[in-house]
């Protein structure tokens, strides 16, 4: 009878452990299913364009005099990106001319090459924001799975630390007051003490996984760095690729990026079989992602989205530079 009784308490036990486990549940069949086979993120923003698209690096090129003292290295470089210098020239050349004879032909031919060019900033500021807002997208779309799959593990969590109160108050309850018998009580004792050693394994292994894709991975693009890209225009692909010879290819934006994706952990330094295990799952059309995996991926977004932005700057330094290039004023 006391070795029945120690078993009804073990089953009893077991029983509250197996209804919580119910609730570990996937991501089937939830309205979240969505977010995790394909993104909305890009409107049809693929770019198909061949080497000799790219600008030539501004290291390459034979610049005007008139261009190296009037703008600094940065705004030339920038003004290279986005196919203005020829303009920028035709520019301070006219500015000059316009000092010497100020006559309404010349004013007016000065207007337009800076009219052409400030067109060709703001399209290329625009481009810059369609880039950012898909990144920003997908580092949102990451981001929700990832809270979802948060959700879950503390939600489970809850109920397996509310479900160790019940089982430890019933066998103290049970051990100290229903029960005489010392052998019973044993039994309800070590059957308290496995369900509450169940429910704390149970709460360290409380990680969720779910199937997460991405066809169009800009991610990827960054890491290999090919010689083109259809996620980003001639314009952004050179800013990110392009390197100071004097400095070496350690100075690109996008080496700078992914660097910052090992420093941060997102990528592991030494080679070993998770770093190319992470490599496939982060750089290829997806797979089975945990709730550390997508956060990581968010960030990446996050960090590659930060300095995307920062060719704005660049522009805005450019258009400032050369509103100053007033030869003549009145």
């Amino acid at each position: 009878m006391t070795v029945r009784k120690g078993m009804y308490c073990l089953a009893f036990a077991t029983l509250l452990t197996s209804s919580l486990m119910v609730s570990c549940i996937g991501l089937k069949n939830t309205p979240i299913q969505g977010q995790l086979l394909t993104s909305n993120c890009n409107q049809q923003n693929a770019y198909a364009y061949t080497a000799d698209k790219l600008p030539t690096p501004i290291h390459e090129l034979t610049l005007d005099s008139s261009l190296q003292t009037k703008l600094s290295a940065k705004s030339l470089n920038m003004a290279n990106a986005i196919g203005v210098l020829d303009w920028i020239s035709q520019y301070i050349k006219l500015q000059h001319e316009v000092s010497r004879r100020p006559n309404v032909e010349n004013r007016l031919a000065v207007m337009e090459i800076k009219q052409r060019i400030d067109h060709r900033i703001n399209l290329s500021s625009l481009e810059v924001s369609a880039v950012s807002s898909e990144l920003d997208c997908e580092e949102e779309r990451t981001s929700q799975v990832a809270n979802y799959l948060k959700g879950k593990e503390s939600n489970f969590e809850t109920k397996l630390t509310v479900g160790a109160i019940v089982v430890g108050a019933v066998g103290a309850v049970s051990t100290g007051v229903l029960i005489k018998d010392d052998k019973t009580a044993d039994y309800v004792g070590l059957a308290t003490g496995v369900t509450e050693a169940t429910f704390g394994m149970m709460m360290l292994f409380n990680k969720r996984t779910t199937d997460f894709y991405h066809e169009r991975n800009t991610l990827k693009e960054i890491w290999e760095g090919h010689e083109t890209s259809s996620s980003f225009p001639p314009s952004v692909w050179y800013y990110l690729k392009y390197y100071d010879p004097k400095e070496g290819k350690k100075s690109s934006v996008r080496n700078q990026i992914i660097t910052k994706w090992m420093t941060f952990g997102q990528i592991n330094e030494q080679e070993s079989e998770e770093k190319e295990e992470l490599i496939d799952l982060y750089f290829g059309k997806g797979g089975r992602y945990s709730t550390d995996q997508l956060d990581n991926r968010a960030d990446m977004y996050d960090q590659l989205e930060s300095h995307i932005n920062l060719m704005k700057q660049d522009l805005k330094a450019l258009s400032v530079e050369l509103d100053a290039l007033v030869v003549n004023k009145e």
